[in-house]
């Protein structure tokens, strides 16, 4: 069907592979915690659009000319690897800031205020943004899409972009069911830890810290 072969054993492996976390699902409970399911849909938006633009990127070869060249390799790598940084250290500060109690001082007196800075919070954050960064800058996606892609393409089909379209649908259809169950057991742990301030800290410095692990295994990361 649309040139692809064994669609049961890219099933399997196409949900194994989504349920392993990383710093797109990561931070999309995280911006679900924080902010409810509504961003946390936009945050998922983001990764969305950034597999989408992968795939197509590795399905027009991108993967190919990354792989041949170490130096453009690089260059993505290591920015990928900046910016995974620049967002642990920021939600560091914001655990240290909740902490220390400053993030209850700030908050607007009043319903009506505290709803205004929490969407002025939002658009500073720009989660959709955010993620969708998250997702592009990641070379080894690239390759593994069109790595991974490429095992169930029929080699005789004489459309395969419309293979490559049809395991992307798959791919996407996978990662919003994943990320639902994601954002909404987030909102529930933030109702849950909402009075307990220090847990809270807690939790988001244990995230930065996880998002400094992506990033020294993203600098890490070779072609082969």
């Amino acid at each position: 069907m649309l040139g692809i072969t064994d669609l049961s054993t890219y099933l399997a492996g196409l949900a194994l592979i989504i349920l392993l976390p990383g710093p797109n699902s990561l931070y999309v409970v995280s911006v679900a915690a924080r902010r409810g399911p509504r961003t946390g849909y936009r945050a998922a938006a983001g990764v969305l659009c950034g597999d989408a633009a992968l795939m197509t990127l590795s399905a027009c070869g991108v993967a190919s000319l990354l792989q041949a060249s170490p130096v453009a390799f690089t260059v993505v790598k290591f920015a990928g690897a900046g910016y995974l940084t620049w967002l642990a250290a920021a939600m560091m500060r914001g655990a240290w800031a909740l902490w220390r109690g400053r993030a209850e001082r700030k908050q607007p007196a009043g319903a009506e205020g505290g709803a205004a800075g929490g969407a002025a919070q939002e658009k500073a954050e720009r989660p959709f943004r955010r993620a969708l960064v998250i997702s592009l800058f990641n070379p080894k996606a690239i390759l593994f899409f069109v790595a991974f892609f490429v095992q169930f393409v029929d080699p005789g089909y004489p459309h395969p972009a419309l293979s490559f379209l049809a395991l992307g649908a798959w791919a996407q259809l996978f990662s919003i069911t994943y990320l639902t169950v994601l954002i909404f057991s987030g909102t529930y742990l933030a109702a849950t830890f909402r009075r307990r301030k220090r847990l809270t800290a807690g939790l988001s410095a244990g995230a930065g810290a996880l998002f400094l692990g992506f990033a020294a295994k993203l600098s890490l990361a070779s072609t082969g």
